[in-house]
């Protein structure tokens, strides 16, 4: 319950409010924790009899030659759940630090009872990403499963739609508070929100409605950008049974991936051509780039011309208003790229080719 590193954190919390030097004694009398480092490990008699009488003792200057390991001050028991923990002490002239002794005792046992808390909640929230780590997996349920299905009062028999919400990978990774915040902003008590990693949220969603899903989701990417000042990237399965989430977890990574480069909410049913391009592997989108536009890779405005181009829905007078350049200067760039890539701009096949071997290079150049 008081381990050394709570009662480190304790000490260091404890003593911003007073000078005075403080000690954290485990109920054998052993200091755990100290303002002064040279006492570590020391054992503590004074502390030591607080845990076996359960209430405070005044160190004097007199004990000190009686006691082991004692210096004048006070000595307060720490109670959790009405048991002694441990003991902390102030060092100092004892009416001079009795007055903070119950105050610095009080709060110190918040410290502790906030610690435990936080840690029973995260077991929690272990306990519930392992399930649903096992529901992603199973193709069959076993007896146990169901069992731990009830416990969470999780319901197998609804459909579920996965999300994946990623934070942005220079952002900070996200904390139990962002977790629990975004749990209460969602307010289902059907849908399951579990931390997945640490830059991801997964929530199992009932709501088969698209625009109530997509009303919800800025609601909480509005919320974490003026609370946390975190970008939220979401990607939406498919709504499935419960028993083939895992199906709605792949369309999900998926979704997802497009949502980082579109900034954009994207459920996997509205992909088409992304959809494709998805199952397509960096090898072979490499390959593709180093086949058609890598022999003008090093000229810079010619990739920008066909960038605009594209942009431009392969419409030239957009196209050279869109670059500030005569439609005859745009004509001769187009052509070099022809004789680059021996791909012409007014063949339909040649144009598809070129249009995804610019969008592969931008794609495999980020990653």
């Amino acid at each position: 319950m008081l381990s050394p590193h709570l009662a480190k954190k304790i000490v260091s919390d404890v003593r911003r409010l007073i000078d005075e030097d403080i000690i954290i004694v485990d109920t054998n009398g052993i200091i755990m924790a100290s303002t002064d480092t040279t006492r570590l490990g020391q054992f503590h008699e004074g502390a030591f009899l607080v845990c076996q009488e359960k209430k405070k003792r005044i160190i004097t200057k007199q004990d000190e030659n009686i006691l082991r390991g004692v210096k004048a001050g006070i000595n307060l028991p720490i109670f959790f759940r009405g048991d002694v923990i441990g003991v902390i002490g102030i060092t100092g002239d004892p009416k001079k630090v009795s007055p903070y002794g119950e105050l610095l005792k009080k709060m110190t046992e918040l410290l502790i009872q906030e610690n435990y808390y936080t840690e029973q909640l995260q077991l929690e929230a272990r306990a519930l990403e392992t399930f649903v780590f096992e529901w992603l997996q199973a193709r069959d349920w076993s007896p146990s499963f169901y069992e731990r299905a009830q416990l969470f009062h999780i319901d197998l028999t609804m459909k579920r739609r996965v999300i994946i919400a990623s934070f942005h990978e220079n952002e900070p990774s996200l904390s139990v508070d962002m977790w629990k915040y975004v749990q209460n902003m969602w307010n289902e008590q059907r849908d399951i929100i579990v931390r997945w990693g640490n830059d991801r949220l997964l929530i199992l969603q009932t709501d088969e409605d698209k625009e109530r899903t997509t009303a919800k989701i800025k609601t909480v990417q509005r919320a974490l950008i003026e609370k946390y000042a975190v970008t939220l990237y979401i990607g939406c399965g498919k709504m499935v049974d419960s028993k083939h989430v895992h199906h709605s977890y792949k369309q999900a990574e998926r979704a997802l991936h497009i949502a980082k480069q579109t900034k954009k909410i994207v459920f996997d049913e509205d992909l088409r051509l992304e959809m494709c391009l998805e199952d397509i592997s960096l090898a072979t989108k490499r390959e593709l780039v180093k086949r058609t536009i890598e022999p003008f890779m090093h000229e810079q405005e010619l990739l920008h011309t066909l960038r605009t181009f594209f942009a431009n829905n392969l419409s030239l007078k957009q196209t050279a208003e869109a670059l500030h350049i005569h439609i005859n200067t745009l004509h001769y760039r187009l052509k070099k790229i022809e004789q680059y890539t021996n791909l012409h701009v007014r063949n339909l096949e040649h144009i598809i080719t070129l249009y995804l071997a610019i969008r592969f290079l931008d794609e495999t150049t980020k990653k």
